[in-house]
């Protein structure tokens, strides 16, 4: 058996913590928990590891303080599993430097999913040389060739306008990751945006979904994460290198 990665689990309900050591465990990673945010952090300056997976709500230490504490000195992955729904929660956690939200409940596959692609991510940022683009993005018929800037679905092109391909591209190069729509729009616009490209953006993937889903209204390829931002599901290329 080969260990993949090590995971610190901060979570102080003891059932949830339990289940996912045990899932996690099965799939080959090496895990410590840890039920309080102070041991959580003792244990990441300790342990050492790969990745976080930080519930928000432990009884000494809000979990955003958390998150602010690590990006003050690390950019280790960190995946907030947490119960709080509001999107002024999820778009905090993320705008204080988390690279991933999933809400309870959540199934196994979302969260081992969510694991790889972030460890991806940061295996990458952490390469000796600037990590290039993946060169292709591939899922369930949805090709995008960023090198030919080529977009096809079941070998037919997809024409998009150039606003419309710069989204495309942005999401499908950080596939399974959620992006604001602040991080979105200050990508694509620059820092100068307004509050006219919050309209804007939703008016282009409007136009996207039209273009790539067979039902826009229960997309397969990009997800909205309700009043945080976008999100493009994984990149099946990535997925066969792996």
């Amino acid at each position: 058996m080969t260990i993949k990665s090590t995971i610190i689990v901060i979570e102080d309900e003891k059932t949830i913590g339990e289940f996912i050591e045990t899932t996690l465990k099965a799939h080959d990673y090496k895990v410590f928990t840890a039920a309080s945010g102070q041991e959580g952090l003792s244990l990441i300056t300790s342990g050492l590891p790969d990745l976080i997976l930080l519930d928000l709500g432990l009884p000494d230490i809000d979990g955003i303080e958390i998150i602010k504490q690590v990006r003050s000195w690390s950019m280790l992955p960190i995946i907030v599993i947490s119960a709080r729904t509001q999107e002024q929660e999820k778009v905090l956690a993320l705008d204080s430097g988390a690279d991933d939200y999933i809400t309870k409940p959540f199934g196994t596959p979302e969260l081992l999913a969510r694991i790889r692609t972030a460890l991806r991510h940061f295996h990458r940022l952490g390469q000796s040389a600037p990590a290039s683009p993946e060169p292709l993005y591939f899922s369930d018929g949805l090709k995008i060739d960023f090198t030919r800037r080529l977009v096809t679905l079941n070998d037919s092109e997809i024409h998009l306008t150039q606003i419309e391909y710069k989204l495309v591209s942005l999401l499908a190069q950080n596939s399974g990751r959620v992006l604001t729509y602040d991080y979105i729009i200050h990508h694509i616009w620059g820092p100068y945006a307004d509050n006219n490209n919050n309209q804007i953006l939703r008016v282009n993937m409007a136009h996207i979904r039209r273009k790539l889903e067979a039902n826009p209204g229960e997309p397969h390829y990009i997800f909205t994460e309700i009043g945080v931002g976008y999100r493009m599901k994984e990149n099946q290329q990535q997925e066969a290198l792996n």
